[in-house]
């Protein structure tokens, strides 16, 4: 009889597919195997433990009932209980079924195919025959056949895998493990697992069992014992590190590859416990996206760009779910994160922030080195090297007057002169300047805004206003404040208006009006000898140029104070002034006297106190030599008496005047209304409705009395009784 070989198990299981359909399992058995019973075949991808009903086996008919084929239901391995005979039966159709008590499936059928694989053990062709007589001593000390064992098998231990057994007595067995295993061999040469294997530590053991006597010598060569570990699904899907994020170019097309990831199953390669696919978890779409902005293929793994568009600057995390068992229910996972930069690519033209700056006005003297100009670009790029910009006046230079002045990493241009400018020549410049990156651009070329004009015009230089060199004044030491000293023109006509202002007044004795140029006493000139000059520079500028400007000196002599005298006020009718504002004034006179030329009088003039309030709200203008007129100078001016001061000068000396004028509201015929106090023996308002309220409550009263009165009247008619009513009599 010819030895049983190796027994070998191929399992072929094809993807797993929804849970009606259930790829059929196939494995090979050789006939007349000599190894020990029950043989485990194969593990059946069984739900998992909490889904309770009973496995079925059913198939060819006999095969059940005789007991040949079995389900181990803790480990889930299908077993067969003794040899096989090829001659006898070839192959085994069987199907296994989880069900409950009630005949429903819960899981399956799953078809298991048995092929029982061909041994030399059959005569064949032409034979001969002849008769030997031959006398045979048994020999049982022969090669075992591999055992397939496995892993994580959930049985008692230590659990018999085989039986050796050596012909002779007084034997003692000894086995040995390479690599060292949890295996050992008993007295009757039962070999036994002592614990639980696990494949992905140790995948095969080569056992030897040896046959010794009592002094521990072999009495034959040892006996080789092959154990293969059978794969378990016990190893979940572990995904590559990945030290840095992946880059993607922004604008890159779909289609682009980003990453491929690679999962790695410690499980038996080849094997359904090894068979991975992934999921993409995240990024989801966004809401109203038309597509995603990844796509994964789930058998490969790979990740490639989909349709939606991505921004420079995003980073996004990729959650990637790997499945092994083809992505079974029951299968184990892990989830596996890459990082995605999205990378900038200068695919921004830069562009000025105003396309069109306004008319900038130089003088024809203007120096070379002027700033004319100051230009902003931006650039929507992140990349600061994509940001850089290079500046450049394209049209209306072409005599180079101009230039421009930047930093190499700026936004902003300055224009300046570089020749000077000529009028005649040109009146205006029409500048075209452009920006450019400095970088490569990518995509779309420059757009409008890349290009600013500037619209420079040449002026003629306008001369400093011109001055007297130098102007005088002759004032007594007496002079009062507000007191009209000269006024300053220019010494040829100007073309715009002049503004003036005294410089070096270290006194704070002058002050000069913006506008006219009239020069005033601003305080009394106390501390001031006759005799001695008092000197302030005096400088005009035109309104709109006030860069134009000249200077000259003002020398006030101060002379001896004259005898005093004391003007007085024509008697005039009392007069008002009506506020909001009619043509209405006061009028002011000198002395009741004539001036005497002789005594040094001459003309008076009049005008207001410094009191910058009384000059805002009066305006006084002069009539003749001795009177003058007092308005009022704004539309409201508060109702009240007023007393106004007003400065009266003659050539003898000046004094100051207070005219006691009445502010009040008019009505349609000029006439003044004043408010009055209340009338004498008329009750005012609080008494007026205390007296009505008094009186209201009183008739409240009355009222109230004659109503309870009618009320308990008509009540005592109501209780009086019926008896007591007088009959009529009788006719």
């Amino acid at each position: 009889m010819v030895p049983a070989w190796l027994l070998l198990l191929c399992l072929s299981i094809a993807q797993v597919f929804p849970k009606d359909q259930y790829a059929e399992l196939k494995v090979e058995v050789p006939e007349n195997y000599g190894g020990n019973f029950p043989l485990y075949l194969i593990k059946l991808p069984l739900p998992p433990e909490e889904t309770e009903g009973k496995i079925v086996l059913s198939g060819t008919p006999g095969v059940v009932a005789e007991g040949l084929f079995a389900v181990d239901p803790e480990s889930g391995f299908l077993l067969v209980t003794r040899a096989l005979d090829r001659e006898e039966q070839s192959e085994y159709q069987l199907q296994v079924t989880l069900e409950t008590e009630d005949g429903r499936v819960l899981w399956g059928p799953q078809p298991v195919l048995v092929d029982v694989k061909d041994e030399n053990d059959q005569a064949s062709g032409h034979q001969a025959t002849a008769t030997v007589d031959v006398f045979i001593v048994k020999n049982t000390w022969v090669p075992l056949d591999p055992v397939h064992v496995p892993e994580n098998l959930k049985v008692p231990y230590p659990h018999p895998i085989a039986q050796v057994h050596w012909n002779g007595g007084d034997v003692h067995y000894h086995l040995e493990s390479q690599p060292p295993g949890p295996f050992d061999v008993d007295t009757e040469g039962k070999v036994y697992v002592t614990k639980e294997l696990d494949r992905e530590s140790q995948a095969e053991y080569l056992l030897q069992v040896r046959a010794q006597n009592t002094h521990c010598e072999d009495y034959t060569e040892p006996l080789g014992l092959r154990v293969v570990v059978m794969d378990d699904n016990d190893n979940a899907p572990v995904c590559s590190p990945r030290d840095s994020p992946v880059s993607i170019p922004e604008l890159s097309p779909p289609g682009t590859k980003v990453t491929r990831l690679l999962a790695e199953d410690m499980d038996a390669p080849g094997s359904p416990n090894s068979h991975i696919v992934y999921q993409l978890l995240n990024p989801e779409p966004e809401e109203g996206a038309d597509g995603r902005a990844f796509e994964l293929d789930f058998t490969s793994g790979s990740v490639t760009l989909g349709d939606a568009p991505l921004r420079a600057g995003q980073n996004i995390l990729l959650r990637v779910k790997a499945v092994d068992q083809g992505g079974a229910e029951d299968g184990l996972s892990s989830t596996c994160e890459v990082a995605v930069t999205i990378t900038d690519i200068n695919d921004h033209a830069p562009e000025f922030t105003v396309s069109q700056i306004e008319p900038v006005s130089l003088p024809e003297d203007a120096e070379p080195g002027t700033l004319v100009a100051t230009l902003m670009a931006t650039d929507a790029d992140l990349e600061p090297a994509f940001r850089l910009m290079d500046f450049a006046i394209e049209a209306g230079d072409t005599e180079g007057t101009f230039g421009l002045d930047w930093e190499p990493d700026s936004s902003h241009v300055q224009l300046r002169l570089l020749k000077n400018l000529s009028y005649e020549a040109a009146s205006s410049h029409r500048l075209v300047v452009v920006v450019r990156s400095v970088a490569e651009l990518v995509g779309p070329g420059p757009g409008p805004g890349a290009t600013a004009t500037v619209t420079v015009l040449v002026e003629k230089p306008v001369p400093p206003p011109r001055l007297d060199q130098s102007y005088k004044a002759s004032v007594p030491v007496s002079t009062p404040a507000g007191s009209l000293l000269l006024t300053i023109q220019p010494s040829e006509p100007v073309s715009s208006p002049l503004r003036f202002s005294l410089l070096n007044d270290s006194e704070g004795w002058l002050c000069i009006k913006e506008v006219s140029g009239e020069v005033h006493t601003a305080r009394p000139l106390q501390g001031a000898q006759p005799g001695d000059m008092y000197t302030v520079l005096v400088e005009a500028q035109y309104e709109d140029r006030p860069t134009l400007s000249t200077s000259a000196t003002l020398v006030i002599h101060f002379l001896k104070s004259p005898f005093a005298w004391a003007p007085t006020l024509n008697p005039v009718p009392t007069r008002h002034l009506c506020t909001p504002r009619q043509d209405h004034g006061v009028v002011i006179s000198g002395p009741r006297e004539d001036p005497d030329p002789a005594g040094g009088h001459g003309p008076y003039s009049f005008a207001l106190g410094p009191n910058p309030t009384v000059q805002r709200d009066w305006h006084l203008q002069a009539l003749n030599g001795s009177h003058a007129y007092l308005t009022l100078a704004l539309h409201w001016v508060e109702p009240r008496e007023h007393a106004v001061p007003v400065v009266v000068s003659h050539n003898a000396g000046t004094r100051q005047l207070l005219v006691r004028v009445i502010v009040c509201r008019c009505n349609v015929e000029g006439q003044c209304m004043r408010k009055v106090g209340r009338m004498k023996g008329m009750p005012s308002k609080l008494s007026a409705v205390g007296i009505l309220v008094g009186t209201l409550m009183a008739i409240g009263i009355f009222l109230i009395l004659i109503f309870t009165h009618l009320t308990l009247a008509r009540k005592k008619d109501l209780d009086q009784p019926v008896d007591s009513v007088p009959l009529k009599a009788a006719v």
